[in-house]
């Protein structure tokens, strides 16, 4: 804390074993610390069995421009270009794409350089990636650009950097490995046209990206671009790993071209019923500021409210769902769904419930393209831009709204381990404390106090919870 205080709020309390965001908080203020460490400790220890964390300046938009290096034992090492991570989310990335956008071609060499030097000096063997901070608020320049790390392997965007230098970065590190030279000089690495890559998770973006778990029965992925995925239909998706679930990996000879390739792949995602991040990385690749060349690791955050579709399908959607309600006849009054009267004009509306809400929609007027509907299971699913929803005709019995457990009554969002209880039975609590930490694929999530009242039902920490259970309840006080 006193080191903090020392360097200047904002900081950033990161495990220095960590990556993928885990283990890592920015605090703003001296009162947030405490807590923020206590945490980040934690999920250091889950994820990398190591609670040591370090603190550096956080910078306020940045971006993340990493090096791909590789060393022989011959002493020889070349870079294969940048890539940018700037689209993070909670400090984890995206969309990473090479080259970075906006590097012109001094920069570029200062950069890559610098990555190769930092190599050298520690005699460097195999794949590796040397990562910087850019402080871009008067472009990319090197006197703007610090060391962060350096990552002693191949990355997860890897692909991107192979697809713009048309090299295998796999092949490349296990020739070095048996002790073979570099495959080539630095002379004969070449930068050619755009490459982006799509990070797809088990995630729900309209519930604050809550990891989605549970039985994957139905998975079509794109056919156009590389997919390096590691579920199969009929796959089980654990609360255990990381929740992503493939990269899709766009080429194309410029960064507007590849980014509209990269949208249109992303739409064409068809997952269920686990939810994904599809939809919204069909968004982030169409989105005006991330096409517009500067992107930040801010950019979510701020355009979270038009990235992030609503839970609600939007009239197109509910209308081809009730058009593939309607009868192939629709002049017969028993099988169309639609109302009739004797002695009025027909209601031409047509009732369908997708999820817990009923909608009525005239489902005459044409439903766009881009939409498909599969029987899975026995179960109708509609699936649009990345998104799905499930739907069928109205049923009395299931047109109620859902309660997710009553006034007060805080639910487990996912499976997982409790790892913190930050209150006892019977405390007065206020509106916004948090009460219950559990963790789920090696990220913590907390659960706060919907209003003032009295606490209750408080789980013992270490205890593994199912989805929908009961971890406390809030009672207003009178």
């Amino acid at each position: 804390a006193a080191e903090a205080e020392t360097i200047g709020w904002p900081v950033l309390i990161k495990a220095i074993a960590g990556g993928g965001g885990k283990g890592m908080r920015r605090v703003d203020a001296p009162d947030a610390f405490a807590d923020a460490l206590a945490s980040c400790r934690r999920e250091a220890q889950a994820a990398f069995g190591d609670e040591r964390v370090l603190l550096e300046k956080y910078i306020a938009n940045p971006r993340h421009i990493e090096v791909q290096i590789f060393g022989d034992a011959h002493g020889e090492i070349v870079h294969l270009f940048e890539r940018d991570c700037s689209l993070q989310r909670r400090h984890q990335k995206v969309i990473e794409e090479a080259p970075a956008p906006g590097m012109d071609e001094a920069t570029r060499r200062a950069v890559c350089a610098a990555a190769v030097e930092a190599a050298r000096a520690v005699d460097y063997v195999g794949a590796g990636t040397v990562e910087f901070i850019a402080d871009a608020s008067d472009g990319l320049r090197a006197d703007r650009i610090w060391f962060m790390e350096m990552n002693t392997r191949l990355q997860v965007e890897h692909p991107v950097t192979e697809a713009i230098t048309g090299e295998d970065l796999v092949e490349w590190q296990l020739r070095i490995a048996v002790g073979e030279g570099l495959p080539k000089t630095q002379g004969e690495i070449t930068l050619s046209g755009w490459a982006m890559e799509a990070r797809l998770y088990a995630e729900n973006p309209a519930s604050g990206f809550l990891p989605s778990t549970g039985p994957i029965r139905h998975l079509r992925l794109p056919g156009n671009i590389r997919i390096d995925s590691g579920v199969e239909q009929g796959n089980t998706v654990s609360p255990f790993y990381d929740p992503m679930l493939a990269k899709l990996i766009a080429h194309a000879p410029s960064r507007k071209s590849c980014a509209a390739k990269l949208a249109d792949a992303c739409r064409k995602v068809r997952v269920w019923p686990i939810k994904t991040n599809a939809g919204f990385l069909a968004r982030l690749a169409a989105d005006p500021d991330f096409n517009a060349g500067t992107p930040d690791t801010g950019l979510i955050e701020r355009h979270g409210d038009r990235l992030i579709a609503e839970s609600a399908p939007q009239d197109s959607i509910i209308r081809a769902a009730a058009r593939a309600l309607v009868s192939g006849d629709p002049s017969d009054p028993w099988t169309a769904l639609t109302g009739f009267r004797l002695n009025a004009e027909a209601d031409d509306r047509v009732a369908v419930q997708i999820g817990d809400t009923v909608y009525r929609i005239d489902a005459a007027q044409s439903a766009r393209d881009g939409i498909d509907i599969v029987l899975i299971d026995g179960e109708q699913v509609i699936f649009a831009d990345g998104d799905a929803w499930a739907f069928r005709p109205l049923e009395a019995s299931h047109a109620t709204h859902h309660d997710s457990g009553g006034e007060g009554v805080l639910l487990a969002p996912m499976p997982g381990l409790i790892v913190a209880i930050d209150a006892r039975n019977g405390d007065t609590v206020r509106k916004g404390r948090k009460l219950v930490t559990l963790e789920a694929m090696k990220m913590e999530h907390t659960l706060r106090a919907p209003f003032d009242g009295v606490v209750s039902g408080l789980p013992a920490p270490g205890k593994q919870v199912h989805e929908g259970d009961t971890l406390a309840v809030v009672e207003k006080e009178e």
